[in-house]
């Protein structure tokens, strides 16, 4: 099938609720044309200097999605992603969230909506806040959101996770659990300038169970695009 029926298919087989965020990694300029034709709302990208070289090739076409930042945020590209972005999905500390507030104003936007991005896995590999380093984790993940909630320019939408990646979505699943516990106890504690309205987990092989699991936000692109090209680009 081509792009455009991938994404309808996968539009009509998840609930209406549920964000599609197109993950626009390594996508060519006619890639992403044809998605956002097809339907697609919501574009992530993982690095601010590829993000920044489709957003101009795009041109008014890319101001008919609303754009995600997915992958990690190095503070010095703060900047340019303040320009770029409409959500900044991966802060992992508060330092970054102090940093993005800094630079909001600057970008001519006065808030920018942010994700806490939780490692559920705690896995080396990946960035994110580890549970297994902040142990009572849903104690330290309400003050570390209090904190942040203080600050002017930036508003906490929701909760990012990848998720350890498995060969049986249904081993992601206590996972997905986890962080819907997490996602649901933040929630509760009504802090202003935090709505916690996103629960932004799942991807190609595991968005079905993670759905299952409360998502109402997923990142889906090889099963709309097909496979990447492997030689993986170095752009940041």
């Amino acid at each position: 099938m081509s792009i455009a029926e991938n994404y309808k298919k996968i539009r009509r087989e998840i609930p209406d609720y549920v964000t599609l965020v197109v993950a626009a990694k390594q996508r060519t300029k006619e890639e992403l044309e044809e998605v956002i034709d097809a339907g697609a709302t919501d574009l992530g990208e993982n690095y601010i200097q590829e993000a920044q070289k489709i957003y101009e090739q795009l041109g008014e076409k890319a101001k008919q999605v609303r754009w995600h930042m997915i992958g990690n945020l190095q503070t010095n590209k703060i900047n340019k992603a303040s320009g770029i972005f409409d959500v900044i999905q991966s802060v992992d500390s508060y330092e970054k969230a102090q940093a993005i507030d800094k630079r909001v104003e600057a970008s001519g936007k006065t808030i920018m909506p942010i994700y806490m991005e939780i490692n559920i896995g705690s896995e080396d590999s990946k960035a994110g806040i580890k549970p297994d380093e902040h142990e009572p984790f849903e104690e330290y993940m309400k003050n570390l959101i209090k904190n942040i909630s203080k600050l002017e320019h930036i508003k906490v939408e929701g909760l990012m996770t990848i998720g350890p990646r498995f060969g049986d979505p249904e081993n992601s699943r206590p996972y997905f659990k986890r962080t819907k516990e997490i996602f649901d106890n933040i929630k509760t504690l009504n802090l202003p300038n935090v709505s916690m309205k996103t629960l932004s987990m799942g991807m190609t092989n595991s968005y079905k169970v993670a759905i299952e699991e409360g998502s109402n936000m997923v990142r889906i692109g090889t099963a709309i695009f097909g496979e990447r090209n492997r030689d993986e680009r170095t752009l940041k």
